[in-house]
């Protein structure tokens, strides 16, 4: 959408929290709430925006990393009204203006886009993002007249006992025409207890001035949830997961116990895929189709191709191909690319490497820092030594090679096509193409020793 700004207010302490990070910087699903409220904006449209920040403004600044976000410095917090005052000169005459807050990070970027439409096709001075709850208590509440054109917000405390009925809130969430905000927070007061200055104030300025005020009614109330304590954060986090993986499996997906299983809303995963109880699905992690992940299995940044079965398993910052098996146990580190048709076993550790198709590294296997070709069969309890406490080596085994078990090979080294390790072996030495290596002494019985 074009033509559009937002405020994101985040000048508050938090004191419920008890914490020594602004409350705004606290994460939810592993992003602070700030940084998915400006996203919800910028999914919108709302290109520039501008956050305005009071406690601990500095550790704001450092933890938003967006070239488009503005900052502007609430020095005292003297009320929501004053806050947007704070940032008036951001306020473009020809631009509407979402107002937002930055301890609510459920806000849907769907639910603003309607917001935007709502509020340019019925030509509102300001619209209002209402919802209807079971309990009002400490709510503004919309009046609406028999017409169910908008009246006026009242505060709980103000209201009288019918208005207390009404099930209708205000959610602080609006949509103003920059001009007509402008014009609203000049003439807003602080004639009230707390000698503060409300955002709902401009309702009734604006609406007094002969310009249209309504509210757009939202279905889902948890949107606007705002976390205040610890407590809330855990709830914002239930739900925001409940909503991802409510996501996958209307898209074709099978969670066996979506209770016990995390995914972040990051995360891409394809057709007819399974997820088992017990994962933590991370960051830029891509499942392609049919895939089996778990029980029990963390995938963070990770690749995956079709038909591939990951349980019992963490991988890393690296990629896997179709028809792969891994684990139960394994372990794939940073930087690894293992290929198609491979087994990574139990007990199996990969990092920095890449694995050819049809390899099989079955069990109690160290590859590290390696180049490893085609069908490879590594023995139970190989290792890579890629390091001599100084400097790190790769290790390169070409295709056909059979590595026996308990072997050792020594960075830098070169296994050749189709060559062999005997079990036991150290091998610190290129081995030739279809030679056989054999690095152990021979074996020596001692008669009677046990007797001595």
């Amino acid at each position: 959408m074009e033509n559009l700004k937002a405020i994101i207010l985040a000048a508050g302490e938090g004191t419920r929290m008890k914490s020594k990070i602004p409350k705004v910087l606290h994460k939810v699903m592993n992003k602070t709430m700030v940084e998915r409220v400006i996203e919800a904006a910028q999914g919108v449209g709302a290109n520039q925006v501008a956050v305005v920040v009071g406690h601990k403004a500095g550790m704001v600044k450092d933890a938003v990393k967006n070239e488009k976000v503005f900052f502007v410095l609430q020095e005292k917090q003297l009320g929501t009204g004053h806050a947007v005052i704070q940032a008036i000169d951001f306020i473009d005459d020809d631009k509407d203006i979402i107002i937002l807050y930055g301890d609510t990070p459920l806000i849907k970027q769907e639910t603003l886009k309607s917001l935007v439409e709502f509020h340019r096709s019925e030509n509102n001075g300001v619209s209002i993002i209402s919802a209807v709850v079971d309990d009002s208590a400490g709510y503004g509440h919309i009046i609406r007249d028999e017409k169910g054109n908008f009246i006026k917000n009242v505060e709980y405390k103000d209201a009288t006992e019918e208005e207390k009925k009404v099930k209708e809130i205000n959610t602080g969430i609006y949509c103003y025409k920059g001009s007509k905000l402008k014009e609203a927070l000049g003439k807003l007061k602080n004639d009230n207890a707390q000698g503060e200055y409300y955002l709902p104030d401009t309702l009734e300025i604006i609406l007094s001035a002969g310009n249209k005020v309504n509210a757009m009614n939202a279905d889902d109330v948890t949107e606007f949830s705002g976390v205040n304590s610890r407590i809330q954060l855990s709830e914002a986090e239930a739900i925001l997961k409940s909503r991802v993986n409510r996501m996958h499996m209307e898209n074709g997906i099978t969670i066996i116990d979506p209770a016990q299983t995390y995914i972040e809303d990051s995360v891409k995963i394809g057709c007819d895929t399974i997820i088992y109880p017990g994962c933590v699905l991370e960051g830029k992690t891509e499942i392609a189709e049919d895939c089996q992940i778990g029980p029990y299995t963390k995938l963070s940044n990770m690749k995956i191709g079709n038909g591939t079965k990951v349980q019992f398993s963490t991988a890393i910052d690296s990629q896997v191909g179709e028809n792969t098996t891994v684990g139960p146990y394994a372990y794939i580190r940073p930087n690894s690319k293992i290929g198609n048709n491979i087994k990574v076993g139990d007990f199996v550790e990969v990092k920095n490497s890449v694995i050819g198709d049809g390899t099989k590294i079955s069990h109690l296997t160290y590859i590290g820092d390696s180049d490893v070709g085609q069908n490879i069969n590594f023995g139970c309890g190989t290792v890579t030594v890629n390091y001599d406490g100084k400097n790190k080596y790769r290790t390169v085994i070409e295709d056909n090679v059979f590595v026996g078990c308990n072997a050792n090979l020594i960075a830098p080294v070169t296994l050749k096509n189709g060559s062999y390790v005997a079990a036991g072996s150290t091998i610190t030495k290129d081995v030739p193409e279809k030679a056989l290596a054999v690095a152990r002494n021979r074996q020596t019985n001692l008669k009677g020793w046990t007797k001595k």
